[in-house]
């Protein structure tokens, strides 16, 4: 999932410079995000820099929080984006990631904002794909595309285990991306530049290219970078994987796990693709609430 070079290659003090071959695109979502986790300190930089787009998804699953109630799942939690902020406000939150370096620096951070915070926190380092869980949740969280870190081959394993621990009410909210298949088969390679923000005296550039394999419904994203420090320059690579979502595919998976689609949110993307947002509630629930209104109905 994440594979690490690191190779002195010159002492120039001049400039990061970007591959002449790569182009630039409009969209700032960058790839790949969730599936890579820091390596390394340096490598927490790049990191963040490849979240940071998505960070506006706190709000939406912030409020989702706010009209369910806790606890919540943070389910591919890497460092604590969501968990830290949800804890912040209030909601005790389990976080769960197969990567105990991003886990310690949840807790570390959980661990700056007071005991409170703290205290509502809890971790489990945990693959997704032989999920087990233990107590009932209001709120269960996929976020920043994390379910295409999930193969499709234990996909509705893992919406079924979930579905099968929502509380009355709870509900299920997960983000990824849906591309056309003809758009993938237009352009199956693409690539960008990007500055990683830094603010350590490190300057740090990185090409990123994607590969999509659509008969695999696989896509691989590779980032090869240059950082200068203290007048030293380093070349270092990173490269992860993920799988093609199909909106079609997860809508019958839910269905078989006893979920339904209580609300899609939608954005475009560009290059054929969209962000859809599914916020999902238990079937029994959606019964329970027609029976209820049944019985109001013939009371009145």
């Amino acid at each position: 999932m994440y594979a690490r070079t690191g190779t002195p290659v010159s002492t120039a003090p001049g400039p990061v410079l970007p591959s002449r071959r790569a182009t630039r695109v409009a969209d700032d979502r960058l790839p790949g995000l969730e599936s890579v986790a820091p390596h390394d300190e340096d490598g927490v930089w790049l990191h963040d820099a490849l979240l940071g787009p998505y960070s506006a998804d706190i709000v939406e699953y912030l409020g989702l929080a706010r009209a369910t109630g806790g606890p919540v799942l943070d389910l591919g939690s890497g460092g604590g984006r969501l968990t830290v902020p949800l804890a912040r406000h209030g909601f005790t939150v389990e976080a769960v990631d197969a990567d105990e370096r991003s886990l310690e620096r949840l807790r570390a951070w959980a661990a700056r904002g007071g005991p409170r915070v703290r205290e509502r926190v809890t971790t489990t380092r945990a693959d997704l794909t032989a999920l087990r869980l233990r107590r009932p949740y209001r709120l269960a969280l996929l976020a920043g595309a994390v379910i295409s870190a999930v193969p499709p081959g234990v996909r509705f394993g893992l919406l079924r285990e979930v579905a099968g621990h929502l509380a009355e009410g709870g509900l299920l909210a997960f983000d990824f991306t849906d591309h056309e298949p003809s758009a993938l088969a237009e352009r199956p390679y693409r690539g960008c530049t990007f500055q990683v923000p830094r603010f350590d005296g490190v300057a740090e550039r990185v090409v990123a290219r994607q590969a999509f394999d659509v008969p695999g419904e696989r896509e691989r994203v590779f980032y090869r970078g240059e950082r200068l420090a203290h007048g030293r320059l380093w070349e270092f690579a990173h490269s992860t994987e993920k799988w093609l979502v199909r909106a079609r595919d997860v809508t019958a998976e839910l269905s078989a796990a006893g979920l339904r689609i209580a609300e899609r949110r939608e954005q475009p993307l560009g290059q054929g693709a969209r962000s859809v947002l599914l916020v999902c509630q238990s079937e029994s629930d959606t019964r329970h609430t027609a029976i209820k209104a049944r019985e109001l109905s013939s009371h009145s």
